[in-house]
This record gives C-alpha cells, structure tokens and sequence, in this order.
C-alpha cells in the first residue's frame, strides 16, 4: 500500500512539475515575432472632450501589417461623431513592443504630428489582439479617450 501511495504521490507531483512548466513556457512564448502580418481590426469607443458628460463616439477599421522586428504599416478610415476623419482610408506608421507575457505597446505615428500610445494584448498564438488607448495627442495637444481595438491575422495562403 505505501509503495502505490509512493508511486502514486510522485507520478501526481511529476505531472504537476511538467504542466508547470508548460505554463511557464507558453506564457514565454511571445515577443515582437508574435505579430506578423497583415490583421484587420474593429475600432470603436468615444471621445471625452469636456466638459464633463460631453461623449464624441467612435468607429472604424484598420488594417495593420506588422514586421515582426517591431515596426508596423497601417491604412485606416474612421468616423469621429457621425462623420469621417478623412474620405478614403488613412496612412500611419508606428512601433511596438510585445513582451514574454504577451502584454504590450504600441505608438501610432500620424504625419502631422499627433500620435497614440496603445496598451495591447496578443492573444490566440498571435492570430489575435486587443487594444486600448492608454494617451492620444493631437496637434493642439492631449485628448482624453476611451477607445479600444480587436485586430484579427488576415489568412495567409498557406495557412488552412
């Protein structure tokens, strides 16, 4: 009986050791190579430019293509209270960084100047991530926010 319960006790404690270890390194598994490729993303939230209940929604979609090494390339068209941003998609370019723990962030740069400090989570093995805008400041200077993304990988012809 003290044998089996031996056995027993050591095969359950190394069945813990390997899942433990499998957790630490899936949770290790991202960096910037985590994102490549072109996603396409929702956007959606609301401006709060004062004073205080004054609610500016907003929409769009994007699509980004990451490098892999920590650059990226995006088109997007947005609608700021009802009306577009601009009257075809707009061009921006921006860095990221993506940590072991697949947290991260990124910085979209506009040309005139104004830029967005993102918050973002990969998710999905990469195939996925969220976003929400942690600063957005634009040429007359910081606007305050609540604005998130969902990006999706587009499917590359190899993939099934």
């Amino acid at each position: 009986m003290k044998t089996w319960f031996c056995k027993t006790t050591l095969a359950a404690a190394a069945a813990c050791l390997t899942l433990v270890a499998a957790s630490t390194a899936h949770a290790a598994a991202c960096s910037n190579a985590s994102l490549k490729g072109k996603y396409g993303q929702t956007i959606s939230g609301e401006f709060l430019p004062g004073p205080p209940g004054v609610v500016v929604p907003q929409n769009g979609v994007a699509m980004t293509d990451f490098d892999g090494n920590g650059k990226f390339t995006q088109k997007d068209f947005v609608v700021i209270g009802g009306s577009p941003t601009t009257s075809d998609f707009a061009a921006e370019t921006g860095t990221y960084k993506i940590n072991a723990d697949c947290t991260g962030t990124a910085t979209i740069s506009y040309p005139d100047g104004g830029w967005i400090d993102l918050k973002l989570v990969v998710v999905n093995r990469g195939h996925e991530f969220y976003t929400v805008v942690s600063a957005l400041s634009m040429v007359g200077g910081p606007v305050p926010t609540n604005i998130g993304s969902h990006g999706v990988r587009v499917r590359d012809e190899d993939e099934e």
